[in-house]
């Protein structure tokens, strides 16, 4: 099979698309032939170095996948061969990645693609969903009648916070950079979407909640505004934080517990696949009420792995503002 491969960590341009032996499932494994492949930040924080995770040579890259299970081990009780099916998890860990054209791992960490959802959907869902859905309802336990803040609306996660939040009845303000955006954002369902370049975001955000705050801020900036963050946020209030590994911002810790506030933070992959399979039984269940809209931002040949993950760095690091979505890549 061909894969989208690198011996050692570096530019994007360190990604080959070369060839790979076809694995062969062993055990709970599944073999399966990849539609789609998802991109995401922590797939380019390990192929550059910046994240350290021991990594087969060679090593394929990406994290998430959708396709079709071609052959399944002797121990395998979930999926058939012909199944649809989707998952995450790959490419982190020692694991091998989904940028290929067979991805062989353990069936624990994949999901059937409900009816009338596209591969293209399934993929893009996949860490983006997991992650939000564990910070909104394992961490910080949203409830209908509730509000949640998120930032950036229209990013992987950001988009599937305020579309996750108003499936279970709670009220979603986000904010975004540009008119268009606040638009799509709208077209989810968000009750208040800002645009940061122009609206005053906290004033804003208290006058919809009559000075109330929210009660759940989940925060993906890599450096949190914790003194603005915390005057935001109801009683009894709760943030999670899921980005900024190097970040040390000031905390202030009297208005903290005065508020009887709570701070939870997480990395997707460290969930146990029983946790996270509840997060995708949500995720078929809303998928398949059509209650999920998946923006994909830029498609890409599995061969240009390197391309993908060099425009995605331009939006994640530099800023370039050109994505709106997930970046996906097709056979």
């Amino acid at each position: 099979m061909k894969a989208a491969i690198l011996d050692t960590p570096g530019e994007p341009e360190v990604l080959r698309w070369a060839d790979m032996p076809t694995p062969t499932p062993k055990d709970n494994e599944i073999l399966i032939r990849v539609a789609v492949a998802a991109l995401n930040p922590i797939d380019t924080y390990i192929r550059s170095g910046l994240v350290k995770m021991a990594l087969p040579t060679p090593f394929i890259t990406g994290s998430d996948v959708a396709g079709k299970v071609e052959a399944v081990g002797p121990s395998v009780n979930r999926f058939k061969v012909g199944d649809r099916v989707w998952g995450s998890n790959q490419g982190l860990l020692g694991r091998q990645g989904t940028c290929a054209e067979y991805v062989c791992a353990s069936e624990e960490f994949f999901y059937p693609t409900p009816a009338g959802t596209t591969d293209d959907e399934a993929a893009a869902v996949a860490l983006v969903g997991i992650t939000a859905h564990l910070g909104l309802f394992q961490r910080c336990g949203l409830k209908s009648g509730e509000t949640v803040f998120v930032n950036g609306g229209t990013g992987g996660v950001g988009s599937m916070v305020v579309q996750f939040a108003k499936a279970v009845g709670a009220k979603a303000i986000t904010t975004v950079g540009s008119p268009e955006k606040v638009k799509l954002c709208q077209s989810w369902g968000a009750d208040l979407v800002l645009n940061y370049r122009t609206d005053d975001v906290p004033a804003r955000v208290k006058e919809f909640t009559a000075n109330q705050g929210v009660n759940v801020w989940y925060e993906t900036q890599r450096e949190p505004d914790f003194i603005k963050t915390i005057d935001l946020l109801a009683s009894r209030g709760r943030m999670v934080v899921m980005a900024g590994r190097q970040a040390q911002p000031t905390f202030p810790v009297g208005p903290f517990y005065v508020k009887g506030l709570a701070l939870h933070g997480f990395a997707m992959f460290n969930a146990t696949p029983d946790e996270q399979r509840v997060c995708a039984d949500d995720i078929n269940r809303w998928f398949a009420a059509k209650k999920l809209h998946i923006p994909i931002g830029k498609t890409y040949k599995l061969a240009e792995a390197a391309a993908a993950h060099r425009f995605l760095e331009e939006n994640t690091l530099q800023r370039a503002g050109t994505l709106t979505g997930k970046v996906i890549l097709k056979g």
